[in-house]
């Protein structure tokens, strides 16, 4: 991981504020990366796009509650403001999902001013349809964690596994959501600026 670490202290030391993308599909270990990276780095801030899905009872109503972290199921034009803001130098205010309430919590995250490394992180920051298509652009560089199809089998199993659910239901999610989005985040990594191979 030491190129990805090398990347983000080079954005952190040009002038202003910088953005880092850190991309890669479910259980692929993008929140451990970019937890790591600000850890090394003064006045760097984790932010994960997770904070911008649409709320259950939104998905629900619109019968998409089954896929929820696929392309369709977040809020992509608030994202890209959010993102056009952290081009500025002002304070701006971020959601958190709350994984364990299965909600966001708004205005969760500060980014202060003095915030000189923003390491986004997140599936779809590589996709390249619909407004998906306008949040590269807005990052100073992208790093892809590539990890291998059983390996995110094993990791999603042991994640739905501690959120309660029995295995026939930690199989329905992975099989029938994780990893068809898993499948079309891979479709992006090209266009990465740095593919990771843990």
């Amino acid at each position: 991981m030491k190129e990805a670490h090398d990347l983000a202290h080079a954005l952190a030391d040009a002038k202003g504020r910088a953005i880092l993308g850190v991309a890669g599909p479910p259980g692929g270990g993008k929140s451990t990366l970019a937890a790591e990276i600000a850890a090394r780095i003064d006045g760097a801030v984790v932010l994960p796009m997770d904070g911008f899905h649409l709320d259950d009872d939104v998905l629900a109503r619109h019968g998409t509650r089954d896929r929820k972290g696929a392309p369709h199921t977040f809020d992509v034009s608030g994202f890209l403001s959010l993102l056009n803001r952290l081009r500025t130098s002002e304070t701006v205010f971020a959601p958190r999902f709350d994984r364990g309430q299965e909600l966001s919590r708004a205005g969760a995250i500060e980014i202060g001013m003095d915030a000189r490394l923003v390491v986004v992180e997140g599936n779809w920051l590589l996709h390249d349809e619909g407004g998906w298509a306008g949040v590269q652009p807005l990052l100073n560089a992208t790093v892809y964690l590539d990890v291998d199809e059983e390996e995110l089998r094993r990791r999603l199993a042991a994640r739905w596994a501690a959120h309660g659910l029995s295995t026939a239901e930690s199989a329905a999610k992975i099989d029938g959501n994780d990893l068809p989005n898993a499948r079309l985040v891979a479709a992006g990594k090209t266009r990465a600026d740095l593919i990771l191979r843990p």
